[in-house]
């Protein structure tokens, strides 16, 4: 590592994921996006062991959808669900997310456990209608690695958002997943050119 003008500047992977100030987030790994994406097995196989041995080496915070309740949602939210479920009413739209319903349950072989961090959020942005970045600032983080569900929706804005605030954003390529793989892949390619993306062995490692 080095050093500007005081500010630590890492320099290899090693540096950047070292687990005294670093976190993982685990985003929107539930039942009702889960038994959607396009490679199910492959990624609780990948994300189950990474998580178990993170944990063990530094905090680990969970996100889950939770919508507001209609009256307080954005035009652009009703809209864009809308175009999701392929409906033209907002009547249509079907129950998402709601609490107590399987949907929203996280899978047990990757579950929180005592001492995790579980944030219900409103947005594709951790950092939205959250005091995670509170948290993470008092903790002394700076490197933040990404698992979870949608690539393209959640993982990415999230990643973009931490390196906006000044975090060392670290992407576990094969811990996402999204129910489309074409963008799937085309958000891991974008992703490549703007922060970390490495996989979990080598993160582990």
């Amino acid at each position: 590592m080095k050093k500007a003008d005081g500010i630590i500047v890492y320099e290899n992977l090693e540096e950047i994921t070292g687990p005294a100030h670093s976190c993982l987030v685990v985003w929107d790994v539930q039942n009702g996006l889960v038994d959607r994406i396009f490679n199910k097995e492959e990624f609780m196989a990948n994300l189950a062991p990474a998580v178990k041995r993170l944990r063990k080496k530094m905090p680990v915070a969970y996100t889950l959808i939770t919508p507001p309740p209609m009256g307080f949602r954005s035009s652009w939210h009703i809209y864009s669900m809308m175009k999701r479920f392929n409906v033209k009413e907002v009547g249509q739209l079907p129950p998402f997310m709601t609490p107590g319903s399987t949907e929203r349950e996280i899978p047990g072989p990757v579950r929180p456990e005592d001492g995790d961090i579980v944030l219900e959020k409103p947005a594709a942005s951790i950092f939205i209608g959250t005091n995670f970045e509170y948290m993470m600032r008092a903790r002394g983080i700076n490197t933040l690695l990404f698992a979870g569900i949608a690539t393209e929706f959640g993982i990415e804005s999230s990643a973009r958002d931490a390196a906006n605030r000044g975090f060392y954003p670290v992407v576990l390529s094969d811990c996402v997943s999204s129910m489309d793989r074409d963008a799937h892949d085309r958000s891991l390619k974008n992703l490549e050119k703007l922060v970390i993306v490495s996989s979990s062995n080598e993160i582990l490692r």
